[in-house]
């Protein structure tokens, strides 16, 4: 009875150092990685400042000019994926409707 008895004592006191240690460590490394968010933020604050609305013009026509390719682009691969199934399941395209009619 004695082991037990001192099972659970010892369970409770490591129990109890564990969370407390694990506690003030939490809190160290939050206040750390606080402390660089926050200095991170203050230079991208800076760095956003700089720039002229002139540069920001360019690049908002730059961003939009590239997602204007990337939406044909992938339409034509929409496209041809289209095209692919519509054979492979035996669906009626444009192009076998022309040569069913050349059959006929």
């Amino acid at each position: 009875m004695s082991n037990r008895e001192g099972f659970t004592s010892g369970l409770m006191i490591g129990a109890t150092l564990g969370s407390m240690i694990g506690g003030v460590l939490g809190v160290v490394l939050a206040s750390r990685m606080s402390n660089e968010n926050s200095s991170s933020q203050l230079l991208e604050a800076k760095k956003t400042k700089k720039k002229s609305p002139q540069h920001d013009a360019e690049n908002i026509e730059i961003a939009r000019l590239s997602l204007e390719d990337k939406i044909a682009q992938l339409n034509q691969a929409i496209d041809d994926v289209r095209q692919q199934l519509g054979s492979v399941n035996g669906n009626v395209t444009p192009e076998n409707s022309e040569s069913l009619q050349e059959d006929a």
